[in-house]
């Protein structure tokens, strides 16, 4: 246990090959997102300079996951990150930020835990099957994409015309009623 409390150590070699300091073998960026969506925190340096390169790999990491269409940074939020990196507010944003994802993470986990303690509802048919879809959609809306969600699925998916806000407002649709089923029984 001790040893999951330390980042995991990646070294990035001169040909820019990145190497697992614990298994001693190779690691590719996908990789290095299976670790932190395990809950793994990484490090990675430069072999030769030492210096810390972590913030760069995980911004590729994200990139890669956006320009393959799982996309959870919706297009205003990506334009004002850019406007804050020129503005006053840059300071404030990534407080903002860190406090919003800490604020999603723990209501996730309120309400799995909600859910866990309703023992007649998990008894239900398709209680599980739902309680694993709410997982899945928190986990990609604090940024643990790629096995639990990977986009649209088919042609008809990607060619839909709803927005991510009218998406967001169905879900929260959805939501809504499952508390008031839970509420009444």
């Amino acid at each position: 246990m001790a040893k999951d409390a330390e980042p995991l150590l990646i070294k990035r070699y001169a040909s820019r090959r990145l190497y697992n300091t614990e298994t001693s073998d190779y690691v590719t960026l996908e990789d290095i997102a299976g670790f932190i969506r395990d809950g793994r925190e990484v490090k990675i340096v430069d072999l030769k300079s030492g210096d810390e390169l972590t913030r760069q790999y995980l911004l590729q990491i994200i990139a890669e996951h956006e320009s393959r269409g799982e996309n959870v940074l919706p297009l205003g939020v990506l334009t004002d990150l850019v406007r804050s990196y020129q503005s006053q507010t840059q300071s404030v944003v990534p407080d903002f930020l860190a406090m919003s994802f800490e604020m999603l993470k723990d209501g996730q986990s309120k309400m799995v835990e909600n859910m866990a303690a309703m023992n007649p509802m998990a008894k239900m048919p398709g209680f599980e099957a739902m309680r694993a879809q709410q997982e899945a959609f928190f986990k990609a809306m604090t940024g643990g994409l790629g096995n639990q969600w990977s986009g649209p699925t088919t042609d008809e998916d990607e060619e839909s015309d709803a927005a991510p806000e009218e998406e967001l407002d169905e879900i929260k649709k959805q939501l809504a009623e499952l508390q008031a089923k839970l509420s009444k029984l």
